[in-house]
Parts: C-alpha cells; sequence; structure tokens
C-alpha cells in the first residue's frame, strides 16, 4: 500500500520544475481583472521568490512578497 507522508503533504514551489519546500508566499494581482483585495498567491522555494517576483513585476502586475503563512490582504 502506497502511503501519503509528511514529504508529500509539504507545500511545493509554484517554479515550473521545481520539487523543493516553499518558504516564501508571491502575492500577487492582476491589476486590469482583479480589485486591490483580490490576492492571488504563488508559493516559493528560496532559490525562486526573487524570479517569481521578477516575472510578475515584469509584467506591471503589483506583487508583495511575504514568508509562507504570512497572509495578505490586499495588493495595492
Amino acid at each position: 500500500m502506497i502511503g501519503i507522508g509528511p514529504d508529500e503533504l509539504a507545500p511545493r514551489c509554484s517554479r515550473a520544475g521545481c520539487d523543493a519546500e516553499a518558504t516564501m508566499s508571491v502575492n500577487w494581482r492582476n491589476p486590469k481583472i482583479h480589485s486591490v483585495d483580490r490576492v492571488k498567491v504563488w508559493l516559493a522555494c528560496d532559490e525562486h521568490s526573487e524570479y517569481l517576483r521578477e516575472y510578475l513585476d515584469a509584467r506591471d502586475f503589483p506583487v508583495i512578497v511575504t514568508p509562507f503563512g504570512v497572509s495578505v490582504e490586499a495588493v495595492p
């Protein structure tokens, strides 16, 4: 029988091809379709948090990076 251990339940980085455990939350929104209080979240490992932030910033999406588990109510 195949079980699910704690490693399979740990949050994983949203970067394509990355299997590392997430340590950061990349909070963002698309200002063309989301109101300020709509927050989308990508998870990131230490290695990819800056990459994901820059990816969204290059598209002029507001971004706030926080430690994993810290919630954000709005992205101005």
